[in-house]
């Protein structure tokens, strides 16, 4: 296990992670103590405690607010592949029609060629 000291709103606090998340747990700390000190901005000292929770809430409406485009992306992309499913079949149908198609003119051709070499 690596060890990692991060700081969040001026307190350093000693973390363990998994070897080579360290970065990773720098940053997400750091993204953290942004969230800390804009509250502080906007409402003083009101404890350590309060600050966390409504940062902790900020983050999960964050949070929140992806997972839904993210299911709307889903949603978007589940449409996008069943159009594209459906214009496959068509196409296939259309591949099947214009093959008959051009057999039937084929065997007609054959047939008239086969009447001009037997004049």
């Amino acid at each position: 296990m690596a060890q990692v000291t991060v700081t969040i709103d001026g307190k350093a606090y000693r973390m363990a992670c998994d070897e080579g998340q360290e970065e990773h747990l720098i940053d997400l700390a750091q993204r953290f103590d942004r969230y800390i000190r804009h509250l502080k901005d906007a409402f003083g000292e009101i404890g350590d405690q309060r600050l966390t929770v409504m940062a902790g809430i900020m983050v999960m409406d964050e949070f929140n607010e992806l997972q839904k485009r993210v299911r709307g992306m889903e949603s978007e992309i589940a449409t996008l592949r069943k159009t594209r499913d459906e214009a496959l079949l068509k196409a296939d149908k259309n591949d099947a029609a214009l093959t008959s198609a051009l057999t039937q003119l084929a065997e007609r051709i054959e047939a008239v060629a086969a009447r001009l070499a037997k004049s």
